[in-house]
């Protein structure tokens, strides 16, 4: 992890609202990631799918898709740019959850929850950008891409692991790159 530099954003620095806004949407990166842990944790106790060196071999097999956030963490660094890639890996990650929803239909409660909270932090993201005038990009409700498909049972619980932790990285950057914003 490279530490986040950038000169500061001074259409950001000192903006009450803009504070606010980040305060509350770290607590709510906070709460999501504590959501997928919970989600990683069942899929360990009841797969026994716990340790991501373990399956390096079978992912090379599977097309998981791994959402972007390279524009967070550059030297850089640029907030709209940074907004716009944590809005578009939410997009892909909620598509994506359905086939954790297919992996533990017990826990469909949570993988809903966790689709309705990612849904806020676009949507509160979006305001943001919109409030300070920076352009934004609209997804449609329905997902637009196409779920991963598995040749067997076990690549779908591989896929299903891969999925969480890829979501649980990308949600790590997010999580740096408003903390970081906070500092400006």
């Amino acid at each position: 992890w490279r530490v986040l530099h950038g000169a500061p954003l001074t259409e950001l620095s000192g903006d009450q609202d803009f504070q606010l806004f980040l305060q509350r949407n770290l607590e709510f990166t906070r709460k999501i990631r504590g959501d997928v842990a919970a989600l990683q944790r069942v899929v360990c106790d009841t797969l026994q799918l716990c340790k991501e060196d373990e399956l390096v071999l079978v992912r090379q097999d599977l097309d998981i898709a791994q959402a972007p956030l390279e524009q967070c963490h550059k030297r850089t660094f640029q907030a709209e740019t940074c907004f716009s890639q944590i809005r578009a890996g939410l997009h892909i990650y909620h598509g994506s959850l359905a086939t954790i929803q297919a992996l533990l239909p017990g826990h469909t409660g949570l993988v809903e929850t966790l689709q309705l909270d990612m849904a806020n932090l676009s949507s509160n993201i979006q305001q943001q950008m919109e409030d300070l005038g920076l352009a934004t990009v609209t997804y449609p409700t329905e997902n637009q891409n196409p779920l991963p498909t598995f040749s067997s049972n076990f690549h779908h619980q591989v896929g299903g692991f891969f999925i969480l932790a890829n979501f649980q990285r990308f949600l790590e950057t997010a999580y740096r790159a408003l903390r970081h914003l906070t500092s400006l």
